[in-house]
């Protein structure tokens, strides 16, 4: 089994490294982690964001600070609780985080719709489908 995990991380980290995006934006992948978290889970305040990347409220907050400052991310207050803070991405910050940790979408064209097969698609689309349903079943550390 351990084999096949290393073989899984070596394609994936492959099928990445040649599927990216070319940054155009400087950030940092703490940035990206705390957009990632904010845009996966929800209702997530800075107390999350410090739980979630394991750092002290204070530097979670710097951080946050900072995606605000570049209107990656904004604020407003809960309904039910006006005390608290909730963070979401803006359009630009959807798209920031989009090109840090998806692949691109031209080259997923290129590769899925010019070079391969209906049944090749179907496939790598069942097989990513499958793993997304069985990774929900994985704690979050």
């Amino acid at each position: 089994m351990k084999k096949e995990v290393a073989q899984l991380n070596h394609l994936w980290t492959d099928i990445y490294y040649q599927l990216r995006y070319q940054h155009q934006e400087k950030i940092t992948h703490q940035s990206v982690r705390i957009m990632q978290v904010i845009q996966k889970e929800e209702n997530v305040g800075i107390k999350e964001i410090a739980q979630s990347i394991q750092v002290s409220h204070n530097t979670a907050s710097e951080h946050v600070k900072r995606l605000l400052e570049k209107n990656y991310v904004c604020k407003r207050r809960r309904l039910e609780d006006e005390r608290k803070v909730i963070l979401d991405l803006t359009s630009l910050g959807n798209a920031v985080l989009h090109r840090h940790s998806s692949l691109d979408d031209e080259k997923l064209n290129q590769l899925l719709f010019e070079k391969m097969s209906n049944e090749e698609r179907e496939l790598i689309l069942k097989a990513f489908s499958l793993m997304k349903e069985r990774a929900m079943d994985v704690e979050l550390s």
